[in-house]
């Protein structure tokens, strides 16, 4: 291969990486990346099928059900910044594995619980953990890609969370509906408890799937541990190539001077001294973020973050929810149509004979029509790494959300459920893809040392606009929903002309 090595002998990252090849390594990379990604989209939208399913034995109404869909939102709030810190200072692999394995313990816990306020707080650490998962993922993958490939590669991931939000369904639809029942005085667990468990597996294998891939190259050279990361593209080329490690044609690597003495890995978090440079360290990226060059992509990028997420994870967890909603009102005025609006009012009236659902089951047609949904993100999942490199990230980016908007203000004007299906369907193939497209692009936006703080604090705004929305959501359903339609579909479209302003993506080598 003619690659141009530096006069000293010492090869830059894209050298490197592109040395190794593309293939087994690559392929298993995106794997796993997909597979946390994939159980992101389960573990943030899991409550949209335990709200109607636990409403009776958590003693839920409507209000309770927005504070308990606000509580991993919370989580995800605080979490964010914290986890892409650390991923910023101690490593990419070592927090993800932690929030994978944090998540998976905490979820299996709070399938025991037998109180709303405990099975709440513990929800909340659901989202602490799993915020983490999801902002340092992208940045992950990414990090072991030539540039020639990483828009491409970061835009398949899309395909996983598509696959997470088409198991959902299929999980729940298989074990809600069970006759589980184990009860004691003090003690009762149900199948939609057995649902939360099962969801919860799924982060504790991957996070230890993890421990047999490297930490980021990118990120070890910015920390100057130049000897760990010639061992890493050692074993990138050997996965791709079946050769010996040390046939690896590149022997040195292209060194940057460090301005900090110590390595923020090498700092011990319970030392006084070294918490106070982690601080710093911390501070600074803060800092280096709100100054030009980097501050105007980090407003942008925080703003759309904070629009898009907060109608796209309050509609989906809801949507089970308006979906049931239907088929109680059809029970009741057989042949008679209704907006959303309407029927949600009319559950304000129901909830005198009935406050807590105990009398309700999920038909059949909830876990179908939310099924609908999942597939119908397939195509536009398929669609953008086949041309994204044609039309650029920022061009879907931008269609996604305009017509996003336009659909979440037809939810107004829908008569009956085939059409509310019909929206939501597009709602959320446009807005999910709308949210890989952000993370994609916040990749080759920012260089590797403040490029998981970016995506920490983009994340931070997007959780924080999820928490006002389901709490304004759960109190609106019932009284005013024309407002969080207005509110959600103003979002959108602010959000649709921001991205004119975000920089082409994908062409140009990064730090």
């Amino acid at each position: 291969m003619g690659f141009d090595f530096l006069a000293d002998g010492g090869a830059d990252f894209e050298h490197a990486i592109t040395v190794t090849g593309f293939g087994k390594f690559h392929y298993m990379l995106l794997a796993v990346s997909g597979l946390i990604y994939m159980n992101t989209a389960i573990g943030v939208t899991i409550l949209s099928f335990v709200l109607p399913a636990a409403a009776c034995d958590l003693e839920m109404d409507s209000t309770s059900k927005g504070y308990l869909t606000a509580a991993p939102m919370l989580g995800m709030v605080i979490g964010s910044y914290l986890w892409g810190c650390l991923a910023d200072t101690k490593g990419r692999k070592v927090v993800l594995i932690t929030t994978l394995l944090m998540d998976g313990i905490v979820g299996v816990i709070s399938t025991f619980v037998q109180y709303y306020w405990a099975f709440l707080l513990l929800r909340f650490f659901n989202g602490f953990a799993i915020t983490g998962a999801m902002g340092i993922c992208f940045p992950y993958l990414g990090e072991f890609q030539p540039t020639k490939y990483r828009e491409k590669i970061l835009c398949w991931m899309e395909i996983f969370w598509t696959m997470g939000v088409v198991v959902l369904p299929l999980i729940a639809w298989g074990i809600i509906p069970l006759d589980v029942t184990y009860q004691t005085e003090a003690f009762l667990f149900k199948s939609w408890n057995l649902f939360v468990a099962i969801c919860a597996l799924p982060s504790l294998m991957i996070g230890l799937w993890l421990f047999a891939f490297p930490e980021s190259p990118k990120f070890l050279l910015e920390c100057g541990e130049y000897d760990k990361a010639l061992k890493v593209f050692q074993h990138i080329y050997a996965q791709n190539t079946g050769n010996d490690p040390e046939t690896y044609p590149v022997k040195s690597l292209l060194e940057k001077p460090i301005s900090r003495e110590k390595s923020p890995r090498k700092l011990r978090l319970h030392k006084r001294k070294d918490l106070k440079v982690l601080f710093s360290e911390v501070w600074d990226m803060t800092k280096a973020l709100c100054r030009p060059p980097y501050l105007r992509n980090t407003l942008i990028s925080c703003a759309i973050q904070f629009g898009l997420t907060s109608s796209y994870y309050t509609l989906m967890v809801w949507f089970p929810e308006l979906f049931t909603r239907f088929e109680e009102f059809y029970e009741d005025h057989y042949g008679e149509e209704a907006s959303v609006c309407i029927v949600s009012s009319l559950e304000d009236n129901s909830t005198l004979t009935d406050p807590y659902g105990c009398e309700t089951e999920i038909a059949n047609s909830v876990y179908l029509n939310t099924l609908y949904i999942g597939i119908a993100c397939l195509p536009g999942a398929i669609i953008l790494p086949l041309f994204v490199h044609k039309l650029g990230a920022k061009f879907f980016l931008i269609a996604s959300l305009l017509i996003s908007g336009g659909v979440t203000i037809g939810f107004y004007f829908v008569v009956n459920a085939d059409q509310n299906l019909i929206l939501s369907c597009i709602f959320e193939a446009l807005t999910s893809l709308g949210i890989s497209l952000v993370y994609c692009i916040i990749v080759d936006l920012f260089p590797t040392n403040l490029r998981v703080m970016a995506a920490a604090l983009s994340l931070t705004m997007g959780r924080l606009g999820s928490l006002i929305g389901n709490l304004v959501f759960g109190y609106l359903i019932d009284l005013a929903c024309v407002v969080p339609i207005i509110l959600f579909s103003g979002f959108l479209f602010v959000c649709s002309i921001l991205s004119f302003f975000l920089p082409r993506t994908g062409k140009d080598t990064l730090d």
